[in-house]
């Protein structure tokens, strides 16, 4: 028994491709060409746990190492993206109130010492033919059109979000102009600050600002009578939410309406539903409905709001011509949850590992094992100033100081983003880098 054994295991292991097969045959071949449009969290993602794997290493958020190496595969990364950096967005209200914070939110990618060996190029995708695999792309400062060939997309180009909500400059010199002229407006505004909106956005900047300028009068307005209205979240998480806003020292005004308003030299009055007037040395109007960055995308991957549809795997729809080699992830995508980072850079890690079992697919003509994306449920974690209030479906509603510290640390998430990337390790030579400043 124990030769047939033997005989039958000699025989499997004779017909099945070892790693060592799959290397060779990757090694042999041109280097994938994988294009990564939006150097976000999403595409940052995919982009750099894509290199990890690709060069025989455990992807960048694996728990622990790999005991078994995978085969390497030759791979040439680009990034697209209009912006010179990597901006933290989620720490947007933190960067339009506070001038410390704002100098660390934006990187410039060349100071990414985790970027090392990916090309970056500086512009927007103004077309997809996933026939061809090809990307047409409008290079920013020469204006010029260019054209390049893929073998693998990566569409994460997240969502449009109106100033103030997120700054609109594409440069760090200008971020830091815009910026600084926000933080300046707020910081001297008589008769205090105004934030109309009351989802996440509207209750951040409310609370940062009146934790870095507490001398400043902030009120919020929210037409609604609970804050976070279009979250499908329980309503204790939304009551809660309202208490720490207040306990934080934000006035609040619920359910009530502007109806217009009327700027007089530095001094704004909005007129409300009731009658009620109010004045404001600055109004941020936090109220505008985020858009996908999609009009590049063939319209049959779309949905009727511009969302891109994919598989659990996070291809496009198998009806799409090559869905096989066009991948999306992000803020963008058609899939169930409310839009977080930690989503999107969960996808982002999902997409590298399935474009990776691609190509070991196709060095030993086996079927490729995919991971695949489960149904997210509503969960949302929220900063008011010292505290935050937190949503999971396993844990309840949670609030306090703690749930500060670990969900968002002291800078509304900064540095766990930073590491958790590991931005600041050059894989090349797997040496740790101080945080960038």
């Amino acid at each position: 028994m124990a030769r047939l054994r033997n005989l039958f295991l000699a025989c499997f292991k004779s017909i099945m491709p070892s790693n060592e097969g799959v290397a060779a045959i990757g090694a042999a071949r041109e280097p994938y060409e994988v294009l990564v449009l939006g150097g976000s969290y999403a595409g940052l993602a995919a982009a750099l746990n894509l290199k990890d794997l690709c060069s025989g290493r455990s992807h960048r958020f694996a728990a622990s190492p790999a005991t078994n190496a995978g085969p390497q595969f030759p791979v040439r990364i680009s990034i697209v993206d209009e912006r010179d950096g990597y901006f933290h967005l989620i720490g947007s209200p933190l960067a339009l109130a506070s001038e410390t914070f704002q100098k660390r939110a934006w990187r410039k990618f060349e100071d990414v010492p985790a970027l090392k060996g990916v090309n970056i190029v500086r512009g927007s995708v103004s077309k997809i033919d996933n026939k061809q695999r090809k990307a047409t792309i409008l290079e920013k400062g020469t204006g010029a059109l260019t054209e390049k060939s893929y073998d693998f997309l990566v569409a994460a180009t997240g969502l449009r979000r109106v100033w103030p909500v997120v700054p609109q400059s594409l440069t760090k010199e200008d971020y830091l102009k815009e910026t600084q002229d926000h933080i300046d407006q707020v910081k001297n505004a008589n008769e205090g600050v105004v934030v109309i909106g009351g989802g996440a956005v509207g209750i951040e900047m409310a609370a940062e600002i009146k934790l870095i300028m507490p001398e400043q009068k902030v009120t919020l307005i929210h037409s609604r009578n609970n804050l976070l209205s279009n979250e499908p979240l329980p309503d204790e998480f939304k009551e809660r939410s309202a208490v720490e806003l207040s306990n934080a020292g934000v006035n609040l005004i619920l359910g009530r309406r502007v109806l217009e308003s009327t700027t007089n030299g530095s001094i704004t009055e909005l007129k409300l539903d009731n009658g009620e007037s109010i004045r404001a040395g600055k109004v941020i109007y936090a109220i505008s409905k985020s858009i996908p960055s999609t009009d590049y995308m063939p319209p049959n991957t779309l949905n009727d709001e511009g969302y891109v549809k994919v598989t659990a795997s996070l291809n496009l729809l198998p009806e799409i011509a090559n869905s096989q080699y066009h991948f999306a992830a992000g803020d963008i995508v058609q899939w169930s949850g409310i839009k977080r980072c930690g989503t999107s850079m969960h996808m982002g890690q999902y997409v590298a590992s399935n474009i990776y079992a691609t190509m070991q697919s196709q060095a030993s003509n086996l079927k490729p094992q995919f991971m695949e994306l489960d149904d997210i449920p509503p969960m949302m974690g929220i900063a008011i100033g010292k505290t935050a209030v937190g949503y999971h479906p396993t844990t309840g509603v949670t609030h306090g100081a703690e749930q500060l510290k670990g969900l968002f640390g002291d800078d509304l998430g900064d540095t766990i983003c930073w590491n958790y990337l590991q931005l600041g390790v050059d894989a090349t030579t797997t040496t740790p880098n101080a945080e960038s400043s």
